[in-house]
């Protein structure tokens, strides 16, 4: 297995019990049936080496992104880190934000989508269903239309649950299917270009301090579809 460099992972943030990184699209959160490498596994060779530390590093996993999914994330370098902030984020006290640019505009400038999903493991594909078909998980999120250009439309995304897929299946029912992405809108999406959506904002309280911790990071502007938009701009103006 090929071994990601952690010298390439941009570093945000980092104290005695947290660790705010981007994560590189198409880099695994953690361990998969894929065998990769992953960024978990990354980020605690870069403690163990930066530490001088023996063995593995404690590293707790609070949150995921899907492998083509890039943005920023925090992990946990304490058991007690791990324990509160995963409590804040059963406690709906944890803001996750994304940009997302779509093929087509949604009908209404704002809205919530509620689905129920039931997700195909063998394949792990996920599908929207009726909300009390037997198994199905309700997901909820939140959009707002940001910017519209030709065929494409930037969204502000605030997932008030944390489903596998959510985000790419909820809008690709919708009918506006995510810029790149080939699994749920390979009908609409042009190929060759990497998913177009971002986490851009975590807000959380420091689990030691509980001072009131926001960290924003920016897509890759130079990338398509990206490059469309003046992201800078339009972040200024997002509440």
């Amino acid at each position: 297995m090929e071994k990601y460099d952690y010298n390439d992972i941009n570093v945000v943030y980092e104290d005695n019990h947290i660790l705010v990184v981007v994560k590189p699209q198409n880099l695994p959160t953690c361990g998969d049936a894929s065998g990769d490498d992953n960024l978990l596994d990354c980020l605690k060779r870069y403690l163990v080496d930066k530490y001088n530390k023996p063995g593995e590093a404690y590293l707790g996993l609070l949150h995921r992104l899907d492998r083509p999914t890039g943005g920023v994330m925090v992990f946990a370098k304490t058991s007690k880190a791990a324990s509160r902030l995963s409590d804040d984020i059963r406690n709906g006290e944890f803001d996750k934000r994304y940009l997302a640019v779509t093929v087509g505009t949604p009908r209404e400038k704002k809205g919530t989508l509620k689905n129920g999903l039931m997700k195909d493991t063998e394949k792990n594909m996920v599908r929207c269903v009726p909300i009390l078909t037997e198994g199905a998980k309700l997901a909820v999120l939140d959009y707002k239309v940001v910017e519209s250009k030709s065929e494409l439309c930037l969204l502000d995304i605030n997932l008030l649950t944390g489903r596998s897929h959510q985000a790419r299946v909820q809008l690709n029912f919708m009918g506006t299917p995510i810029f790149g992405d080939y699994r749920y809108g390979a009908n609409k999406s042009p190929q060759g270009y990497n998913l177009a959506l971002w986490a851009y904002e975590l807000r959380f309280p420091h689990p030691i301090t509980k001072e009131i911790m926001v960290f924003r990071v920016n897509p890759p502007q130079e990338d398509t579809p990206w490059k469309f938009f003046d992201i800078n701009t339009k972040l200024q103006l997002i509440k």
